[in-house]
């Protein structure tokens, strides 16, 4: 019997992006936070506005969730990062 391993890795890489520019600090800024809308972010993002606010000093989370966990953002969505200064994107089980 003969068996036939596939590999499905493509054969060069994709390109990578350009890293966004780091804060100086979270004080006065907007986070947005993007929920894969599973049940294992709600805690967690929760608990994280929490220490974002009290211990860094975010002036603003903004909450959205998109409206299919496998697929990108909605487009809504993506209009409004960019009036967020930083973005937390969330998957949860």
């Amino acid at each position: 019997m003969t068996f036939r391993v596939l590999d499905p890795t493509p054969g060069t890489a994709a390109p990578l992006g350009q890293l966004a520019p780091r804060l100086d600090t979270l004080q006065g800024k907007t986070v947005g936070f993007i929920s894969n809308g599973k049940e294992g972010t709600k805690g967690f993002f929760t608990h994280l506005d929490q220490i974002l606010r009290e211990e860094y000093g975010v002036a603003k989370v903004v909450s959205r969730t998109k409206s299919n966990y496998s697929a990108p953002a909605d487009a809504h969505i993506v209009a409004e990062i960019k009036g967020w200064d930083a973005v937390v994107s969330g998957l949860g089980d």
